[in-house]
């Protein structure tokens, strides 16, 4: 029995040594033909044998054992129906939410407010005002918004009126959903600078991103339907951490 357990973990180190050279061969390659593959974070084999993923930041790109080919696309595992890519971005973007500045953020509740969401705005933005209205079907949920203004020259005008007036939600909804303006207003606008840095620190691009209790990131806007859904899916999944 020790002989076995041996010879097993032997085998098992000869592969994980094995593995390890493949890795470094593929950077190696790819580094020297593909300049912009220098910096390369992670190489991994992907469930598809013979197959490797190469991860640059969040940007995911696949070649063979000798790196001679590299293919930009999505992965789809046609046995289960599942975008294989799409689930490894989403794992590598995710959020911990309770890591969340909430207290940069204008706190939003409607009905038993049980449910959570937090979701990145800009209040030029055309979709963002699609997604409030379409929100405001979805009840028993919190929503953390987090003034993102990222679009325009006056996205911080708008921002600073919205965050520095004596009824945040209001003002908000007013701006967003009936297209009335918040009045001027003018108080210590540092969260909003905050809540820049916080979306460059994690690659917040675009308005709206939603972010979901269990750390998954939505980028744009979806349906009040698709928030039912992520919303269902959060409070049965563990929340990810990054």
């Amino acid at each position: 029995m020790t002989m076995t357990r041996t010879l097993l973990a032997a085998t098992a180190l000869a592969t994980c040594f094995a593995a390890a050279a493949q890795e470094a061969d593929i950077r190696k390659v790819l580094a020297e033909r593909i300049p912009q593959m220098e910096k390369i974070d992670e190489v991994r084999p992907t469930p598809m044998k013979g197959l490797y993923e190469v991860r640059i930041g969040t940007d995911l790109f696949y070649t063979d054992a000798k790196g001679d080919y590299v293919i930009q696309g999505e992965l789809i595992d046609n046995k289960v129906l599942r975008n294989l890519t799409e689930d490894r971005i989403t794992k590598l973007t995710a959020i911990n939410f309770s890591a969340l500045p909430f207290k940069d953020a204008v706190t939003i509740v409607r009905g038993d407010g049980k449910r959570k969401v937090a979701v990145f705005e800009d209040p030029n933005c055309g979709y963002c005002k699609r997604f409030e209205r379409d929100l405001q079907n979805v009840d028993n949920v919190t929503v953390y918004l987090f003034l993102y203004p990222i679009l325009s020259p006056d996205s911080a005008e708008k921002s600073r009126n919205v965050w520095c007036s004596k009824d945040q939600v209001a003002a908000w909804q007013d701006m967003m959903v009936r297209d009335k303006p918040a009045p001027a207003a003018s108080c210590d606008t540092s969260a909003l600078q905050r809540n820049l840095a916080y979306g460059r620190k994690h690659k917040i691009t675009g308005t709206p991103t939603l972010i979901f209790a269990n750390g998954a990131r939505v980028p744009g806007a979806i349906g009040s339907k698709e928030v039912e859904k992520r919303l269902a899916e959060a409070s049965t999944e563990a929340p990810t951490a990054n």
